[in-house]
């Protein structure tokens, strides 16, 4: 017996069998289920409501206490402070750099005042990751005084910032 188009989606000289349409009141083949959940067995009658459509919500983003620098900023903000700067270089769909950002972001509140922590996309800003010979992400600089003092090349444990934001830091 061949299957009709109406009966199946699929057009097949061949009868697909459906455990679900087997019963002994049908002997023809059809489908007992349909999607969205709904019985053509009047036995097993039920109707469950589609769910409502969700919104997207992306996740992966999230505040960082440490401020954003781009290139209209990095001249003030970076090279022109007259305290230490830290930033972080990242691109939103590293998964390491989310680590790195809350280690930073702890850093930030504790060093408060010694240091100003500045976060960077590096997918955005590429001719100040070119110009820092930036090939891969997460990457932390260190700047004193506008100048590359120290760098942290991917996710490390917050000891290893900490002991570089203290070399910097020394008079």
């Amino acid at each position: 017996m061949a299957a009709s188009s109406s009966t199946f989606p699929l057009r097949s000289s061949r009868a697909v069998l459906n455990p679900l349409s087997l019963s002994s009141s049908h002997s023809r083949l059809s489908p007992a289920v349909s999607f969205p959940l709904r019985s053509q067995h009047p036995k097993w009658s039920f109707n469950l409501p589609n769910p409502p459509p969700r919104s997207l919500k992306i996740f992966s983003v999230r505040e960082s206490k440490a401020p954003t620098v781009t290139g209209d900023t990095w001249q003030k903000s970076v090279i022109n402070s007259e305290t230490p700067v830290l930033v972080e270089f990242y691109a939103s769909w590293c998964g390491p750099c989310r680590m790195v950002h809350r280690v930073i972001d702890e850093i930030t509140v504790e060093y408060a005042g010694k240091l100003k922590c500045f976060v960077l996309n590096a997918d955005v800003e590429l001719q100040i990751a070119e110009d820092y010979d930036i090939k891969a992400v997460p990457v932390v600089l260190l700047f004193k005084n506008g100048k590359k003092c120290d760098t942290v090349v991917g996710t490390m444990p917050k000891e290893f910032y900490v002991s570089a934001i203290e070399r910097v830091l020394k008079p």
